[in-house]
């Protein structure tokens, strides 16, 4: 009588999953991939140029100011004084050219305003608050430059020389200045409405997100 061989013992699953040559199957450790600059979130690079960003265009609206001063001195009607040799006077005393300067002076920065904003909207269309600060704060400084830029390039502050230097009863101009200090914000206001129209009108939308309808119970 054949004996067949008894078939091998089950062996543990414990012993051969632990013994010394098998170790169980380890699970990768999960890592978050690694932006390609090193940085841990793709976003500060980004943040960091909208920031540069909005520097170079408040410094670049700032400087802007200088030409409003040009355009200040060259368009602002003067105001005529004379002298009598012992006080100086109005040539025309209901003359309105004072109230001219600031006039002058307010139209200008509307249209500046009007300019810069789409300059800055052309530029970055996408916006932004860094952005829009810095158009505000550097067209408040574009005024301000504007300002004190003109007054000093426009006839001389003192008035004594100036009425000696002419003489008596010779007509010469008074010094240029703002008077209402209020149209320093016309820039600054201008700015700020017409980018935001711009944006309104012809900014980047967000995608609208797709709608999930509910599968119909069979």
């Amino acid at each position: 009588m054949t004996r067949h061989d008894e078939p091998p013992a089950t062996q543990d699953p414990a012993s051969t999953w632990h013994d010394g040559r098998v170790t169980a199957p380890q699970t990768p450790p999960q890592h978050d991939p690694v932006p390609a600059d090193g940085t841990t979130d793709g976003r500060e690079p980004a943040l960091r140029t909208e920031l540069l960003e909005a520097v170079l265009i408040g410094v670049a609206v700032t400087l802007t100011g200088v030409l409003l001063a040009l355009m200040w001195v060259w368009l602002a009607p003067r105001v005529p004084l004379v002298s009598d040799g012992r006080a100086v006077y109005l040539k025309n005393s209901e003359g309105e050219q004072a109230i001219g300067a600031d006039g002058t002076f307010a139209l200008l920065g509307l249209g500046f305003g009007v300019v810069t904003a789409a300059a800055v909207f052309l530029f970055r269309r996408r916006g932004g608050m860094p952005l829009v600060a810095a158009l505000a704060l550097g067209s408040l400084l574009a005024s301000v430059v504007g300002w004190r830029l003109g007054v000093w390039l426009g006839p001389s502050q003192d008035v004594v020389a100036s009425a000696k230097a002419a003489g008596k009863g010779v007509v010469f101009d008074a010094p240029l200045k703002v008077a209402a200090k209020g149209v320093l914000l016309a820039w600054p206001l201008a700015a700020m409405v017409v980018h935001l129209c711009l944006t309104a009108a012809f900014g980047p939308r967000d995608p609208e997100p797709t709608p999930h309808w509910p599968l119909p119970e069979a």
